[in-house]
């Protein structure tokens, strides 16, 4: 297949190890791993490119949450939460109020969504149900209101129903974006209804603010075609509120936005080293009204200040699979040395605009067309990087900044040629 191993690689390590995953195919030959992973960083893997890891409201309240809009948002958020925080690399600087795209018109989208993959594990810590859901908390109340979860995100979607048993009020001013990755199989209307249902359950809903349709197979276009009519069947009837997708590529996408259905955004990976969308995606996206919902934009934490001048990578840099994952990507992009070249072109840039590497890479991807927002994982209740991530808002990337970066990037792989399109990743 075109993505060849290196699909096998990164679709192995995309996912996260769910406790509760329930299916796992195509494992990957101890040969196989000894091959595509560097000497010193192995680890053992099971699971291939198709495996599955896997309250009621008060009326007023409902009433509340489904009339809040972008633009009420942002008058509350500056009356609620106050002015922003000072950034403390730059004393001048003061970080911008929160930023907001919209999806289909009326959904609420921070540009910088809070990533919630890593309470599914593999990512150095346990979460404690009480830290996260106060780390919610904060989130919310710096005015990052929206969250990225998925079924198979271990407790994700149950910790959106406790943060809104405690903090009903901020739970009503966020928006929760989920999943359903289900394994090709029959999509009768039942069988859809069921894991809809089960999203509204665990999540303490009544109705889906987004709900992301991933698909394994492609050649079964058939049944995953099904299970979206049924799923846009559920946005009339009042389930949920807007259907997306994650990881299809453009030419999947556009059968099926020209087979009637409305998607509002497709989750990709996105980031000044993954650079694929621009080819197709982004253009299909532009002309029909979806915006994409980028993951992946700090390469698991190497786009960061921490990596600059790290010539040699020990076992220790490796201690979440975010890390794992993302270095295979950066090895396919170049090479660490070319990387290290584009981490202190991006130091420059940051410390021109008194802001960190991470901040340069966020503000890269935001500012690229048809994009809606930039997930940024954080291990939610250990470590949160709120502060920072404000000051994504506080400045611009201007032609000298985008031309230094681009220096180096134009040395690079194409990853359009080496992996393919959008999601092709993920499939063998």
């Amino acid at each position: 297949s075109k993505p060849g191993m290196l699909a096998v690689l990164m679709a192995a390590n995309a996912l996260a190890f769910s406790p509760g995953s329930s299916f796992m195919h195509n494992a990957i030959t101890p040969a196989a791993r000894a091959r595509l992973w560097p000497t010193g960083v192995r680890r053992s893997l099971s699971c291939g490119p198709r495996f599955l890891m896997v309250a009621q409201e008060d009326s007023a309240l409902s009433s509340a949450r489904r009339k809040f809009t972008i633009g009420s948002f942002s008058a509350a958020a500056l009356a609620t939460f106050g002015p922003p925080a000072r950034n403390a690399m730059a004393e001048s600087q003061v970080a911008a109020a929160v930023e907001f795209n919209q999806l289909g018109g009326d959904l609420p989208c921070c540009k910088v969504l809070t990533g919630m993959w890593q309470l599914s594990g593999a990512h150095g810590y346990r979460p404690d149900k009480v830290k996260t859901v106060e780390a919610m908390k904060k989130h919310v109340e710096a005015g990052f209101t929206t969250f990225d979860l998925a079924d198979h995100y271990g407790n994700a979607e149950l910790m959106t129903a406790l943060f809104r048993k405690e903090h009903p009020e901020l739970w009503a001013k966020s928006q929760f974006y989920t999943k359903w990755v289900p394994m090709p199989g029959d999509m009768k209307r039942s069988v859809v209804e069921k894991a809809v249902n089960e999203r509204l359950k665990r999540m303490g809903t009544e109705k889906l603010d987004l709900l992301q349709f991933h698909w394994w197979d492609y050649g079964s276009k058939n049944q995953y075609m099904e299970a979206l009519k049924h799923m846009q069947d559920m946005v009339d009837e009042g389930k949920i509120n807007h259907l997306a997708l994650t990881n299809f590529d453009t030419q999947n996408l556009e059968s099926i936005v020209n087979g009637g259905i409305k998607i509002v955004s497709n989750q990709v990976q996105y980031s000044i080293i993954d650079q694929r969308p621009q080819k197709f995606m982004a253009p299909f996206c532009s002309k029909n009204d979806i915006k994409l919902l980028a993951y992946g934009t700090v390469c698991g934490g190497f786009l960061t200040d921490k990596y600059v001048g790290h010539k040699k990578l020990k076992n220790e840099d490796f201690d979440t699979v975010s890390k794992q994952k993302y270095y295979n990507m950066i090895r396919a992009w170049g090479g660490w040395d070319l990387f290290q070249e584009l981490l202190a072109k991006m130091k420059i840039v940051a410390d021109k605009h008194g802001v960190s590497v991470a901040n340069v890479a966020q503000r890269w991807v935001i500012d690229q067309p048809s994009t809606g927002g930039a997930i940024v994982g954080a291990r939610l209740g250990l470590q949160e990087h709120i502060d920072d991530n404000l000051r994504v808002f506080g400045f611009k990337l201007d032609k000298e900044d985008f031309d230094l970066i681009a220096s180096v990037t134009s040395q690079s792989n194409d990853l359009f040629k080496v992996i393919g399109d959008c999601g092709d990743e993920y499939r063998g």
